[in-house]
C-alpha cells in the first residue's frame, strides 16, 4: 500500500551511537516474541507493544511520528532431553545470529495514513528497516558480553620502557626471587624480576612478592610465566591500573630478556580459566536431596529476571525490593497512566514502574513455550525471564562499576539504587520508598577522664554488622591429598553480631573540655527504628591486601525478635555536655562515616588512612575508599593525620561558579553552599553530600542553616523511623552469594511469601529466571550477604 510519509526528511537509518529498542517495549516487557509483535518507530526507534496495552499507539499520539515497523519473531523449537546441557568452557563465546535461533517477519505501518501494510520497498524504507534489524540493542549487547571479558592494553603496557637487555638464566626462572615458590610466578617486564603472585582460586599458593616488587620499584607490568602460549596469549597484569591487561608487543618484550615465546608451553591455568572453574562451582542447587528438580512456581510476584551478563547482583536485589509493600505500592500501579516522558527508556520512574509491572503482574510468569521436554522426561520448563537491560543501563550510566559487565557487590548496588531513587523526583516526597528503610542512630561519646558526654545523631538506611571470626581447629589427615582443606568457622548468632555493632569501644581523641588524651568511649545505638531493616553481614578478611570472604555461619531464625535492648536512652539527667571543639567555628569538623570506617578498619587498614580515604571519596562508600587506599599506598603522607586546615568547617567560602554549577543540577543555592563548605569545594563530593543529607536545607548566608545533620530531628523536623516500642522484627528476604569474592561468583534471592495453593508462607528461591519453592533455606540463611527484616 502507498504512503506519503516514506520519503520524509526525518527518515534515516540508525547510527551506531543511537539506541534501537527493537526487542521489548520501553514501557513494559511485551516483546517481538509476542503474537502481535513490537512496533519500532522509524523516526526515533522507540519500541512499543501492539498488545491490549498498545504502547506503540501511545507513542505515536505523544510524538506524532507516523511510521513504525512491526517486528514479530518465532523461536525455533528446542527439545530438551534428560541429558544435562554441555558445560560452558570459555568465557568468550561466539554469539549466535538471530537467523540461527528465530524466524522473523516485518511489516511497515503508518498511523497517519492508517495503512497496516506499507510497501517495504518504497521510498527510504528499505535502508531504514534494514538498519533497524541489524542494529545492536541493549539486550543484544549484554548477551554478547555475558561471557566475554574485554581486556585491553593500557598506557603502561603500550609505553613500557625496559631496562638494559640481558639473558635470564633458565634456573632463575624456576622460583620466586624472594621465596621458594615454583608456581604462580610473574615476570616483571621492565626489569626481569620474578615474583610470586597472590593466592588464587582453587588453592594456588602465593605470597604477593610480585606485588611487593612493584611497591619497592614502581614497576607496573608483569606476565604470568605459566600462562604463556606459543600463539602469544598470556596473563598480563598492570599493578598501576590494578587490572588485567594485554600487551601487543609481548613477544618482543619477552625476547628482551632472552625468552622465546615460541618455545614456551602453557603449564598453569590462566586467570580466566580459574574464574570459569570457580564459576562452575558456584551453582546454587536446583534439586532436592533425593535429586528431583525443584518445582517451578508461576503467577503474580513469581517472575524471574534473565541474566544479561553478570547481572545476578541486580536481579537478586530487585526481587527482594519489589516483594516489599514500600516498593510494590509505589511503583506497581497498573491503573495509573505512565509518565509522559519523550524518552521513556531514559526515565528512572518509567523503568522502575516497568520492572514492577513485569515482576508483580504475573503477565510474564509462565513456562517457556519454546522449550519442550521429551515425553518421558519429568522436566518442567522454567520461565524465559525478563531482561532488565534498560533499567541496568540507566542505573549504571556514569558509574565507574555499575556501567560495566563485571560482577558487582549486591550491597553496594542496593545503596547506589537507594541514592538514585531518593534523588529522583516524586510527586509527593512521602512516596519515596526508601523512607521505609530510614532510621536514626545515636552516637554517645564520653571522655574517660572528665566523664563529659556528647551525643550525635545520624540518619541511615542500613547497618553493616561485623561477624566475629572463630576458626575451628583443623584435623590433618596424612592420607589426604595435597589440596588445601577448606577452612571452617564456629557459628555465631545474630544477637552476638548486634551486640558487637552496638557495643562500647575506646577511641583516641583529645577532650576539648579537660584536654586529656586518655581518649573516649564511643557507642552507637538506635534512636529510632525503620519499617524495614537492611543488614549487611561483613564476613571479610584482608588477605594479601585482597578482601576475602569467610564462610562464617550466622544463625538467624524465622521467628520475630526484638531490638528494644539496642535503643538509645538519650542524654540523661546529670550528664555534663562537652563544649564544641575549639577553633571549629561552631560547626563540627569532618566526621568519618561510622559504617564505612568500621568496614575499612575490619579489613586491616589503619584508622588514619581510613579517615583520609573517606574524606577523599565523599565519606559514604567503603569500596570507593578502599580503591583510593590501594592507589595511594605510596603517598609519602599516607600516614599523616588528616588536616583540613579549616576547609571542612562552616567558615569556608563557597565558589559562586560551583554553586551555579550545582544549581544547574537542581540543587538549591543554600544546599550547594553548605555542601561545598563541608567538602572543601569539591563539586563531585558536594553533590554526593547533598544527596546523603537530603533533609539539610543548607547555608542561607545569614549564619543559620536549615538543619545540622549532627542533630537530626531538630525543631520542626520529624525524625526518620519510629521510636515506638516494642521494636520487633522478622526476617523477610535475603540475598545470598557463593564465591570467594563479592566481585565474582553468583547471587540469588530467597523471599518468604505465600505461594499458590498453599495457606502458609514458604521460602521461594529466585535464581535469575528460575523461580522455585526453596529447599534447605536454613543452610542458606547462615551465609546470606544481605538480610531484610520487616517490622512485625
Amino acid at each position: 500500500m502507498a504512503c506519503k510519509h516514506v520519503d520524509s526528511a526525518d527518515l534515516r537509518a540508525p547510527t551506531p551511537a543511537q539506541s534501537v529498542y527493537r526487542e521489548d517495549c520501553t514501557l513494559c516487557f511485551d516483546s517481538i516474541d509476542d503474537p502481535k509483535g513490537l512496533n519500532v518507530c522509524l523516526s526515533c526507534f522507540n519500541g512499543g507493544c501492539c498488545s491490549d496495552r498498545d504502547h506503540a499507539r501511545l507513542h505515536h499520539e505523544s510524538s506524532q511520528h507516523p511510521l513504525a515497523v512491526n517486528i514479530k519473531r518465532t523461536r525455533k523449537k528446542v527439545k530438551r532431553d534428560d541429558e544435562p546441557p554441555q558445560k560452558i568452557s570459555k568465557l568468550a563465546i561466539a554469539a549466535e545470529t538471530e537467523a540461527d535461533r528465530f524466524d522473523t517477519t516485518t511489516e511497515v505501518r503508518c498511523y497517519v495514513c492508517r495503512v497496516d501494510d506499507v510497501d517495504k520497498q518504497s521510498g527510504k524504507l528499505p535502508t531504514v528497516v534494514d538498519g533497524i534489524l541489524k542494529a545492536n540493542t541493549f539486550a543484544k549487547q549484554a548477551e554478547v558480553q555475558a561471557w566475554e571479558q574485554e581486556i585491553t592494553p593500557c598506557e603502561h603496557t603500550l609505553c613500557l620502557e625496559q631496562e638494559s637487555a640481558r639473558q635470564i638464566a633458565s634456573q632463575d626462572l624456576g622460583h620466586c626471587s624472594m621465596c621458594d615458590l615454583k608456581e604462580n610466578l610473574w615476570l616483571c617486564l621492565q626489569c626481569g624480576n620474578l615474583g610470586c603472585g597472590r593466592q588464587q582460586f582453587g588453592g594456588v599458593g602465593g605470597n604477593s612478592h610480585g606485588l611487593k616488587h612493584t611497591e619497592l620499584s614502581s614497576h607496573a607490568v608483569a606476565v604470568k610465566l605459566g600462562s604463556l602460549t606459543p600463539d602469544g596469549t598470556a596473563d598480563i597484569y598492570c599493578y598501576a591500573c590494578n587490572e588485567e591487561r594485554t600487551d601487543p608487543e609481548l613477544a618482543a618484550h619477552l625476547a628482551h630478556w632472552g625468552i622465546n615465546i615460541m618455545d614456551r608451553e602453557k603449564t598453569e591455568k590462566s586467570l580466566t580459566e580459574m574464574q570459569i572453574e570457580q564459576n562452575l562451582k558456584w551453582e546454587f542447587s536446583m534439586t532436592t536431596e533425593d535429586g528431583k528438580e525443584l518445582k517451578p512456581i508461576f503467577g503474580e510476584g513469581f517472575t524471574g529476571l534473565k541474566n544479561i551478563g553478570n547481572s545476578c547482583y541486580l536481579a537478586s536485589v530487585l526481587q527482594c525490593l519489589f516483594s516489599m509493600p514500600a516498593f510494590a505500592d509505589r511503583y506497581f500501579r497498573p491503573t495509573n497512566p505512565l509518565p509522559a516522558d519523550p524518552n521513556p527508556a531514559e526515565d528512572l520512574e518509567t523503568q522502575l514502574r516497568k520492572v514492577a509491572d513485569g515482576l508483580l503482574s504475573g503477565r510474564y510468569s509462565y513456562p517457556d513455550t519454546d522449550v519442550t521436554a521429551s515425553e518421558d522426561s519429568p522436566y518442567i520448563p522454567h520461565q524465559k525471564g525478563l531482561a532488565p537491560a534498560m533499567l541496568k543501563h540507566l542505573i549504571g550510566r556514569g558509574h565507574e562499576e555499575f556501567s560495566t559487565m563485571r560482577q558487582q557487590d549486591a550491597f553496594e548496588f542496593l545503596l547506589h539504587l537507594f541514592k538514585l531513587i531518593s534523588r529522583s523526583p516524586h510527586v509527593n516526597p512521602s512516596q519515596d520508598p526508601v523512607k521505609a528503610f530510614r532510621f536514626v542512630m545515636e552516637q554517645r561519646l564520653q571522655c574517660i577522664s572528665c566523664n563529659k558526654v556528647r551525643y550525635r545523631t545520624d540518619e541511615q538506611d542500613n547497618i553493616s554488622i561485623p561477624v566475629p571470626v572463630r576458626r575451628k581447629l583443623r584435623v590433618i589427615n596424612s592420607d589426604d591429598s595435597d589440596e588445601k582443606p577448606k577452612e571452617e568457622f564456629e557459628p555465631v548468632t545474630l544477637k552476638e553480631c548486634l551486640d558487637i555493632f552496638t557495643g562500647a569501644e575506646e577511641v583516641e581523641l583529645t577532650c576539648p573540655a579537660c584536654n586529656s588524651k586518655a581518649g573516649f568511649t564511643k557507642r552507637s545505638m538506635f534512636k529510632t527504628f525503620p519499617d524495614i531493616l537492611a543488614v549487611n553481614a561483613r564476613r571479610f578478611e584482608l588477605v594479601n591486601w585482597v578482601p576475602t570472604k569467610l564462610d562464617v555461619p550466622v544463625i538467624v531464625g524465622d521467628e520475630p525478635f526484638d531490638l528494644d535492648s539496642y535503643k538509645s536512652s538519650g542524654q540523661q539527667d546529670g550528664e555534663d555536655v562537652l563544649p564544641e571543639d575549639v577553633g571549629n567555628g561552631g560547626t563540627s569538623r569532618f566526621t568519618p562515616n561510622e559504617g564505612a570506617l568500621e568496614q575499612l578498619e575490619a579489613m586491616g587498614f589503619p584508622r588514619v588512612r581510613c579517615e583520609k580515604a573517606l574524606h577523599a571519596t565523599g565519606n559514604s562508600d567503603a569500596e570507593a575508599a578502599m580503591n583510593w587506599l590501594f592507589s595511594h599506598m605510596e603517598d609519602p603522607d599516607i600516614d599523616t593525620p588528616l588536616d583540613l586546615g579549616g576547609s571542612g568547617s562552616g567558615s569556608a567560602t563557597a565558589n559562586p561558579e560551583s554553586v551555579e554549577m550545582m544549581g544547574a543540577m537542581g540543587i538549591s543555592a543554600p544546599q550547594a553552599r553548605k555542601a561545598l563548605k563541608e567538602t572543601g569545594g569539591d563539586v563531585n563530593r558536594a553533590v554526593d553530600w547533598v544527596f546523603s543529607h537530603p533533609d539539610d536545607q543548607g547555608d542561607f548566608e545569614d549564619g543559620t542553616s536549615g538543619n545540622e545533620r549532627s542533630d537530626v530531628g531538630g525543631a520542626g523536623q520529624a525524625m526518620a523511623g519510629s521510636e515506638e516500642l516494642p521494636a520487633r522484627f522478622r526476617l523477610r528476604s535475603i540475598v545470598c552469594h557463593k564465591g570467594a569474592s563479592i566481585h565474582a561468583g553468583h547471587y540469588v534471592a530467597f523471599i518468604r511469601t505465600n505461594i499458590p495453593d498453599e495457606d502458609f508462607e514458604s521460602w521461594v528461591l529466585y535464581n535469575d529466571e528460575k523461580v522455585v519453592k526453596a529447599a534447605d533455606v536454613d543452610e542458606m540463611k547462615k551465609f546470606a550477604y544481605v538480610y531484610f527484616f520487616h517490622r512485625a
